[in-house]
């Protein structure tokens, strides 16, 4: 027994030391001693572009506000949607889609391996504009045609989520070849049953692991963008209509901590209340006399402006008087409409 014990205790001391009491060198900090290299020179006449930056560092801009003035914002409150699965059907403007807060690059292999586990293989996949569309399928239900399905993944407007549309078409069988893809679907129940199987087959799915290089940039380019011009304030670039561009903002205000007063939609203005989170509470004395009671009326210290500008909407926030704010105050609120988007 007590041989056992001593051997225990010889093993605990080595792992404690580390390879070092062996006399093998620890190179764990090596990385900090390491020197940039000079750039692998590629002779006149051969492509350059194999050899690159495995991780360039993009340029910042001299006029960025960063690097006049900046303070570390404090962080913002973590959504739940951060932490869990959310799998949903979304509809507006007669249009349905489904909403997975996952990025295109993981779902697009989900998507196609849900399609092949049904039975219905993709007979096109372009993984660079976000479109698979399955092979002609005949259903137990319609003796007469054949149908197939197109989907669309594309980047959504909430941070890290993808949107999924689809597009049905039918046609009589054995004159499949003649069959053109419709503006809209040609049976809007069709649409709605695939939709409503594939949402299913991804909110029970428990691997999120696989993800498509071939996929980075799917579906195009992001839908809402912040845009800071060298002269003008900043503001968002949606790519979307003014419906739906108008409710994503309702929604966003209501999450990101504003507070609204009034709104006028013809106009696209919301006149909103937002004290930063950061504000002293009152003490427990003010509460006591009845200061900080909740009774107070808010005022309208900001306008968030939602105008359509040629084919996207922008959204821009000014002053109770419209005035401006400047860069730094203006991307600090934007940056809290624009994370809690959706």
């Amino acid at each position: 027994m007590k041989s056992l014990i001593s051997a225990l205790n010889i093993f605990v001391i080595l792992s404690l030391t580390g390879c070092g009491w062996l006399g093998l060198r620890d190179r764990s900090n090596d990385y900090l001693l390491t020197e940039e290299t000079e750039v692998t020179a590629i002779p006149a006449g051969l492509d350059r572009s194999v050899i690159g930056q495995l991780y360039p560092i993009p340029q910042i801009a001299s006029e960025s506000i960063e690097l006049v003035d900046f303070e570390a914002p404090r962080p913002q409150p973590a959504s739940v949607n951060t932490f869990e699965q959310l799998v949903k059907i979304q509809s507006l403007e007669g249009r349905r889609w489904v909403l997975i807060n996952n990025p295109p690059s993981e779902l697009w292999p989900r998507v196609r391996s849900v399609l092949n586990r049904n039975g219905v293989p993709a007979a096109l996949a372009e993984g660079s504009s976000g479109v698979i569309e399955t092979v002609w399928v005949k259903f137990n239900s319609d003796e007469d045609n054949s149908h197939r399905f197109r989907f669309q993944i594309s980047p959504g407007v909430q941070l890290n989520s993808s949107e999924i549309s689809l597009l049905h078409n039918q046609a009589v069988r054995s004159e499949e070849e003649q069959a053109v893809w419709p503006q809209a679907s040609d049976s809007d129940q069709r649409e709605k049953d695939m939709l409503t199987m594939l949402a299913n087959e991804l909110a029970g799915a428990s691997d999120y692991a696989s993800v498509s290089l071939l996929a980075q940039n799917i579906g195009g380019e992001a839908k809402v963008v912040v845009i800071t011009p060298e002269v003008a304030d900043p503001f968002i670039q949606i790519k979307l209509s003014f419906d739906r561009a108008w409710a994503s903002i309702l929604y966003s205000a209501d999450r990101g901590g504003f507070t609204l007063v009034d709104k006028n939609r013809s106009e696209g203005t919301l006149y909103v209340n937002y004290t930063d989170q950061s504000t002293d509470e009152p003490g427990f004395f003010a509460r006591w006399f009845g200061e900080g009671s909740g009774d107070e009326i808010l005022q309208v210290n900001y306008q968030v402006l939602v105008q359509v500008v040629g084919a996207n909407v922008e959204v821009r926030v000014v002053g109770p008087d419209s005035e401006g704010l400047g860069k730094a105050e203006t991307l600090r609120l934007l940056k809290i409409l624009r994370n809690n988007m959706s």
